[in-house]
């Protein structure tokens, strides 16, 4: 069911986008992104200078900012929605701030299970100050982040936005288990995909969306939009990871065969190349393994099949952010479901 033999109509999001109502969505989202980094470290107040150092480490500006961006757009587009009012509020932009701080902790976290040795071209906590400070880091962040949560004096949002934590943390056990029956693999990495990367994305939209109109049917928009940008934002990255250099993506390539995971393109490729079955069943660990798999990855479908699949979940994207009242704000949400599917890092 997840195949496809053409990707024509698949995401002719662009095509609903008029030349003169193209909005940069970077652009768009700049002035509420406006010291975003500036404020995330007033929310770290540390007393120590090496814990302060590590905290600070990865807010260094140079991130595209990704999920702040789609929070505040969302936010502007279900309040221009409800009353015209087209200003973000203060909670709705802490929510953007929050959603950083978790994001962010759980790379520190990631990094210290993965054993990474490079994030964003630069190295990373772990290998600078070592695992149990860089864990110890994470959490920091993580009760930072829980700080300025509760300030937002909402439980409703407390509640949205903690459920992604969880999510994080049972998306990394999945991610560590492996399923042997082939038909439940495809199911788990879908699981694994949303509770680790997507659950952010759309509990942060439907957050902020909470905070701007009080009609349960734009929650669900909000969450639905989140969601299917997330899993297709993961996706490609999966794909990335096979077709892009390591200067490229700031970490090394085959990254996720070394760490013994089967994504997407090892999934599908599994369908044409069945003996790479039993390598994902030993996680890649046997000499040579990594190597056969990547090049079976490059010979068969796999990286098409998940971009197709990266493309239905952005046209599902584009359908539900369309319901709401047309802004510039929609339209650039709608621009970011193509710059999703078209990144190269």
């Amino acid at each position: 069911r997840f195949h496809h033999t053409s990707s024509s109509n698949l995401c002719s999001c662009s095509k609903t986008v008029s030349d003169e109502k193209y909005q940069d969505p970077f652009q768009l989202g700049k002035k509420d992104l406006k010291n975003l980094y500036e404020d995330i470290k007033k929310e770290l107040l540390v007393s120590t200078a090496e814990l302060k150092e590590m905290c600070e480490y990865y807010f260094d500006g140079k991130g595209k900012a990704f999920r702040p961006m789609i929070v505040v757009l969302m936010a502007r587009a279900c309040n221009i929605h409800h009353n015209n009012f087209r200003e973000v509020q203060a909670s709705q932009r802490s929510v953007a701030i929050i959603a950083e701080m978790i994001h962010t902790a759980s790379l520190v976290h990631d990094d210290v299970i993965d054993d990474a040795n490079s994030r964003r071209g630069k190295m990373t906590v772990n290998q600078i100050w070592g695992e149990r400070k860089a864990v110890l880091a994470g959490d920091f962040i993580l009760s930072a982040a829980s700080v300025a949560l509760a300030r937002i004096g909402n439980t409703t949002i407390i509640s949205v936005l903690t459920q992604v934590i969880e999510d994080l943390v049972r998306g990394k056990f999945l991610q560590l288990g492996s399923k042997e029956n082939e038909n439940e693999r495809f199911a788990h990495y879908l699981e694994k995909t949303f509770k680790k990367t997507a659950s952010l994305i759309a509990n942060s939209c439907k957050a902020v969306s909470i905070l701007g109109c009080p009609d349960p049917k734009v929650h669900e928009i909000a969450y639905q939009y989140g969601k299917n940008v997330g899993i297709a934002f993961q996706l490609i990255d999966d794909v990335l990871d096979f077709t892009s250099c390591a200067d490229h993506l700031g970490k090394p390539a085959a990254a996720d065969l070394k760490l013994g995971l089967a994504t997407g393109p090892v999934l599908f490729a599994c369908r044409q190349f069945p003996e790479m079955n039993a390598m994902i069943m030993r996680r890649f660990s046997k000499p040579g393994d990594i190597e056969r798999a990547r090049k079976y990855v490059l010979q068969s479908d796999g990286v098409q099949q998940t971009t197709y699949l990266a493309q239905r979940y952005c046209h599902e994207a584009t359908r539900e952010i369309s319901k709401l009242r047309p802004s510039p704000e929609r339209e650039a949400l709608i621009q970011l479901t193509e710059m999703v599917l078209t990144r190269d890092k």
